[in-house]
């Protein structure tokens, strides 16, 4: 007598479900490693850190081309920067002399995620110092990070 197998072809309910838990594991170990918020938030702290150093050497520039004369608009009070052609209020200060033709600074650059009405999300002050000092701030950054250049 001669037995017959039968042999189905396809996966077994559980081949099919160990298949999807270790996609799954391998998925939530991916995204956490990329962790897509994290990296949004690194690049835009680089923006701002670009942005920052480009506000303070249209600054530097200026005041070279001044003879040391810092731009009259800037305070020893941290005050957010006008965005491009605003007029100065007390809430924020005007840039203008940077973007003037086009000179120093085509235009301000504005925080990536902040920037709103007339301010562009970063400030400026100078030390009281008999040499002042020109600081350009992001007090907007993210992950804890502090973006603030002195020159």
């Amino acid at each position: 007598m001669s037995s017959r197998r039968h042999f189905s072809s396809g996966f077994t309910l559980i081949e099919l479900l160990l298949v999807i838990a270790i996609i799954a594991v391998l998925a939530s170990i991916t995204i956490i490693a990329i962790n897509p918020a994290r990296q949004l938030a690194q690049s835009n702290n680089a923006q701002r850190r670009s942005n920052v150093n480009t506000i303070l050497n249209a600054i530097s520039q200026y005041t070279i081309d001044e003879f040391g004369v810092i731009p009259s608009s800037i305070s020893t009070t941290a005050v957010q920067v006008c965005r491009t052609n605003a007029a100065s209020t007390s809430s924020c200060t005007d840039l203008s002399v940077l973007t003037a033709d086009e000179l120093y600074i085509s235009s301000i650059p504005e925080d990536p995620t902040v920037a709103s009405g007339n301010n562009t999300g970063y400030t400026v002050r100078k030390t009281t110092s008999s040499n002042p000092r020109v600081i350009v701030n992001s007090p907007a950054a993210e992950l804890g990070e502090t973006i603030s250049v002195t020159r």
